[in-house]
């Protein structure tokens, strides 16, 4: 049984939110299917192919404009975390002065997410959407030009269970404030009546409700994302909170190679690396 505050609490809590409202692929790499698209990056430390997924269409579209603009020629890999990802695509980082922290640029405009998961999930070489927290972005919308391939680690099944485990109480937390957030009038009412009874009743009325939900469709990583995540590895914890738009599907060398590179305590790399150019070979 997942545990909660008060059904009072809760409602102001979520009252609260609404009003405020990231080893060889080989064989983890995807089929090129009707629509996809391929680019070619040439950096500083050698050439990555990349898939773009035909069923992200804004993202695909934006990422072949900037592409075939020479928006992203001369742009540094400008934050590069080891075992996690490389991230680049930030205009202002073009010529950038050494030190200077960079990762505030893009285009002026972001892109609405398309979560296509699990099929598109953070396997070692995703391709995947940076952008702001969800604290000033809760839609969860794109950067208009900066992104990310996802190097990661592997995990055990006993850590996989355990992020299924976190996924699952996460879930129930989400259904029970969406409940709460339909019954909020009657809630408030109760409330104003100092009816804890009845207030008790329909909390045990919603946890019972969110329990069915969660079983009936529970969120947990499926066998393709566990056969990744224990292989090839990834960055599960990010699943469903960036959109994941290709993949790369040739050069992993390379992105490794920039991973390990020297950084600075924001993370950039001591020494430029940098997109050369870029070229869609569709």
């Amino acid at each position: 049984m997942f545990s909660f505050k008060s059904i009072s609490a809760a409602v102001i809590a979520a009252t609260a939110l609404v009003a405020g409202s990231y080893n060889s692929i080989s064989a983890m790499t995807t089929d090129k299917e009707k629509g996809d698209v391929i680019v070619d990056l040439n950096t500083s430390m050698g050439n990555i192919r990349v898939l773009l997924y035909g069923d992200t269409p804004r993202h695909l579209e934006n990422f072949v404009k900037l592409v075939d603009t020479g928006y992203y020629d001369g742009v540094l890999f400008h934050r590069v975390i080891n075992d996690f990802m490389v991230q680049t695509g930030d205009p202002t980082s073009k010529n950038a002065p050494k030190g200077k922290m960079l990762g505030m640029g893009d285009p002026d405009y972001k892109i609405e997410a398309e979560f296509v998961y699990p099929k598109h999930f953070h396997k070692r070489g995703a391709l995947a959407a940076a952008r702001e927290g969800d604290s000033v972005n809760p839609e969860k919308k794109s950067s208009g030009s900066q992104f990310y391939i996802v190097t990661g680690k592997t995990f055990t099944e006993g850590q996989l269970d355990q992020m299924d485990a976190r996924r699952i109480q996460q879930q129930k937390q989400n259904i029970f404030n969406a409940l709460v957030m339909e019954n909020r009038d009657t809630i408030m009412a109760l409330r104003r009546d100092k009816n804890q009874a009845a207030l008790q009743q329909l909390q045990d009325k919603l946890i019972a409700a969110t329990d069915s939900a969660a079983a009936a469709a529970p969120d947990t990583l499926t066998e393709t994302q566990r056969q990744a995540y224990s292989t090839v590895g990834g960055t599960p914890h990010l699943d469903g909170s960036y959109t994941v738009f290709g993949e790369v599907i040739s050069g992993m060398d390379v992105v490794d190679k920039i991973q390990k590179a020297e950084t600075d305590p924001n993370d950039r790399p001591l020494d430029d690396i940098s997109i050369i150019s870029a070229k869609v070979v569709r």
